[in-house]
């Protein structure tokens, strides 16, 4: 995850597609968690089997116990792959939400 390898340049980081972001290996996002300094925001597919209800609460509290600033939000009816549009998981309203989301998150996190 590049919020814990460059803590000091990376302000925000936007999570859409989530899978997999909770594993046993090293490098998963749970785990990283007390290295990230900027604020993260997590849309999770609540149709996605590789980000379980609960990896998205393994991931909730790792980012909590390391005071991440973070929100996570549950994109109902939404597939993994839900913000492309020339794939069959798409979903219009999860991705118009995404990019809502993520604008405010950058809104917030980049200096102007």
């Amino acid at each position: 995850m590049i919020a814990a390898a460059q803590p000091d340049r990376v302000a925000a980081l936007g999570g859409f597609h989530t899978g997999r972001m909770v594993t046993d290996n090293e490098d998963s996002a749970h785990l990283l968690a007390p290295r990230v300094r900027g604020e993260v925001y997590w849309g999770h597919a609540d149709q996605d089997q590789s980000m379980t209800a609960e990896n998205i609460a393994t991931l909730d509290q790792a980012m909590h116990d390391a005071g991440v600033r973070h929100t996570t939000e549950l994109y109902e009816g939404a597939q993994h792959g839900y913000t492309m549009s020339d794939m069959g998981a798409y979903n219009e309203a999860a991705a118009e939400r995404h990019f809502t989301a993520l604008f405010a998150l950058l809104g917030r996190a980049i200096p102007r």
